[in-house]
């Protein structure tokens, strides 16, 4: 009987050590996925800006090798 008496005691203080662990993970669980949320949209807008950059750097270089070509301009 002691031995029951025991193995149950040690069962719930295990219990009520294990309850308050889990509750603190769950929140910081949702506070690292906004985060992580959070993270992923500044690189793509980051990833955006970047892609406009290049761009119009593109665009600028094409223009810049079309004014110094050699053949005659569009006239239209």
């Amino acid at each position: 009987m002691k031995r029951l008496r025991m193995i149950i005691m040690l069962a719930l203080l295990g219990a009520s050590c294990l309850a308050p662990v889990c509750a603190q993970a769950g929140t910081n669980a949702k506070a690292q996925a906004r985060s992580d949320r959070k993270a992923q949209k500044k690189q793509q807008k980051a990833m955006k800006k970047y892609a406009k950059a290049q761009r119009k750097a593109q665009n600028k270089m094409f223009k810049n090798s079309q004014k110094h070509s050699h053949y005659p301009k569009r006239s239209y």
